[in-house]
């Protein structure tokens, strides 16, 4: 299993969404870089759902991939601001997952805490002038992520995460 930091403004979709609509593709990311790691991502990978643009930014829970990755639907439809002309439906040059909720943090676990983690020190995410939408995660910012969160997740794929308060 692989981690991963997966980036939204609350605006335009948030956490909350997620969780009411159960699945939903990832799509419209129109970076090469953030492709080849949505290219990279399998079902049960686990992400960080960020909330960028925000007051303040930071995770807002954690979501799981179900689909891995498949075409874009959005670089095809010309009434999309994802839309791609160039991109040729027999090799298609953007992808997608699809992800579903895992469990909702208690509360935003800002970027300023996130910097302050030691795992997180190299990561392009505590780095200025980042802007993927997309990035893998290591196994230790994941863990650290959760724990300063307050956020324990069970081991047994059958039960439900717990928030731990």
């Amino acid at each position: 299993m692989a981690f991963w930091l997966l980036k939204s403004e609350p605006d335009v979709f948030s956490y909350a969404e997620l969780v009411r609509v159960g699945t939903e593709p990832w799509n419209g990311v129109r970076n090469y870089q953030a492709r080849n790691y949505l290219r990279q991502m399998q079902a049960g990978d686990l992400c960080l759902f960020y909330y960028s643009n925000a007051k303040p930014a930071g995770v807002a829970g954690v979501a799981r991939v179900v689909r891995g990755a498949y075409p874009d639907n959005l670089q095809f439809d010309p009434d999309s601001p994802y839309f791609d002309p160039k991109s040729n439906p027999d090799e298609p040059r953007w992808s997608m997952v699809n992800v579903a909720p895992v469990v909702a943090f208690p509360e935003v676990l800002p970027l300023e805490t996130i910097r302050a983690l030691p795992a997180w020190q190299s990561s392009p995410l505590t780095q200025k002038g980042s802007r993927l939408s997309v990035l893998p995660v290591t196994p230790p910012q994941f863990q650290e992520a959760l724990e300063a969160a307050n956020v324990t997740l069970e081991s047994d794929k059958n039960a439900s995460p717990s928030v731990r308060r």
